[in-house]
């Protein structure tokens, strides 16, 4: 109860937030952003790699379907946000690099990171908490509110006999002195690092001494420190032919480093990015945002969410249509009820519940008026492609010869929400099937 209380006012703090900025930008360029077709409304989340890039190289389609998607001054004609779960770099960097390769305008209020929602857990933003990822690390996590950071690079230096699997780097001579560091209260994984071992000896480190590496390893330090988690993504797609490490195997070898030595599973406080909900209904909050800034004065009826992994893009945006069916179900339920009438029982919601890890701390938070309901659409240019088998129709059977289950160990295997709403060949295709969807003209 407690974590959902200090989600609710993170919720509460980025609602008023974001309402405060949209009602300026309207009173500054609502007129100009207009669009005749605001009576029908719906928002559109890209991912990034695999959709619009793969790695440094934009892919074909991407440029042309941008050119439709904003009229002749440049403005969009319908919120766009870039759902991705990368997150070694500020919105400022990642809006920049989209604004180069896809020749539009795109602004930090349209890039959500796999960390961004970090911004609502509040309860950690006074604690000392140890980062792990690679980039600029530290000023991600000063920026997204926390105030006490220690990085792995500084916890090594404070400890220098800790490191000690590449030889190159073990104290030369005379062992320097341990200069030590107040304790960790938690830690926070923003995306793979670059040393491996480095990071997942000082991490079970960590989580072994309650947080004083300098001290004895103990299992009376169980459950641990809290440790938050973005991006699970297991595969990702750059320019290689085939998918490469993402953080999601990172936390693969995390976790089972930690079950191997302490015989306990390491425990999640938050697991945030694609799929958890958490994240979508954050993006939901940023195209409410971009709908304002264009002067839309109807709520946004309909999410699509745009990308190339089913695994993470196409299963965590089902789960979202789930979680808004549900939502649905229940408001109309409790409004039944209120009103002194029966419950109808077809309306009585069936629908398997959502883990913790599912949620991300969505549960209770969402105290608005949400979607109808969101689709998915699948590109092949990407991590997934038309050559692959189909995922199981046996959730019981997560590992054959053909198929192995991508998602994180905390996830449920549900086949249904790996099956799209809609498969086409690349973004361009996507966004001319939604205005078409939508009976919107493209040009």
């Amino acid at each position: 109860m407690q974590r959902v209380r200090y989600l609710k006012t993170g919720w509460q703090l980025l609602k008023s937030s974001y309402e405060g900025a949209a009602k300026q930008a309207n009173t500054q360029s609502s007129a100009s952003r207009c669009y005749s077709h605001a009576s029908s409304s719906f928002g559109l989340l890209f991912d990034i790699d695999g959709v619009l890039v793969r790695g440094k190289t934009p892919i074909p389609a991407a440029k042309q379907c941008f050119k439709n998607l904003v009229d002749r001054s440049g403005k969009y004609k319908v919120p766009v946000v870039f759902v991705t779960n990368a997150g070694n770099c500020m919105r400022q960097t990642k809006a920049e690099h989209l604004s180069h390769l896809l020749e539009v305008e795109v602004s930090p209020d349209q890039v959500m990171l796999s960390h961004s929602p970090l911004r609502m857990f509040t309860q950690f933003h006074k604690m000392r908490v140890l980062v792990s990822g690679q980039g600029p690390v530290e000023e991600v996590a000063h920026n997204l509110g926390f105030q006490d950071v220690v990085t792995i690079d500084v916890l090594r230096e404070a400890y220098p006999v800790l490191d000690v699997v590449d030889h190159n780097r073990r104290p030369k001579d005379v062992v320097p002195p341990t200069k030590g560091l107040q304790p960790i209260d938690a830690v926070v994984l923003f995306g793979e690092p670059i040393r491996w071992e480095t990071n997942l000896q000082l991490i079970v480190d960590v989580l072994l001494t309650g947080g004083n590496p300098g001290s004895t390893w103990s299992s009376a330090h169980y459950p641990h420190i809290p440790v938050l988690a973005c991006n699970m993504d297991l595969l990702w797609m750059a320019e290689a032919w085939n998918p490469r490490f993402g953080h999601g195997m990172f936390l693969v070898c995390l976790e089972s480093l930690y079950k191997k030595v302490t015989g306990y599973e390491l425990k999640y406080e938050a697991l945030i990015g694609k799929p958890s909900v958490v994240t979508y209904n954050y993006a939901e909050l940023l195209i409410r945002q971009q709908a304002e800034r264009l002067g839309w004065t109807t709520p946004v009826k309909r999410v699509y969410a745009i990308g190339d992994n089913p695994m993470a893009d196409i299963y965590g945006a089902n789960l979202y249509n789930r979680y808004l069916q549900s939502s649905r179900r229940t408001k109309a339920q409790m409004q039944a009820q209120s009103a002194g009438g029966s419950v109808d029982p077809s309306a009585v919601d069936d629908t398997p519940k959502m883990t913790s890890a599912e949620l991300g701390g969505a549960s209770g938070v969402a105290e608005r008026d949400l979607p109808e309901g969101c689709s998915s659409i699948l590109v092949c240019t990407g991590v997934y492609s038309k050559d692959q088998q189909e995922l199981l129709s046996d959730p019981t059977q997560t590992v054959t010869e053909q198929r192995i289950f991508h998602g994180h160990r905390d996830f449920r295997f549900d086949p249904s929400l790996t099956q799209p709403s809609f498969m086409v060949h690349d973004v361009k295709e996507a966004v001319e099937l939604v205005f078409k969807q939508e009976g919107w003209p493209l040009q």
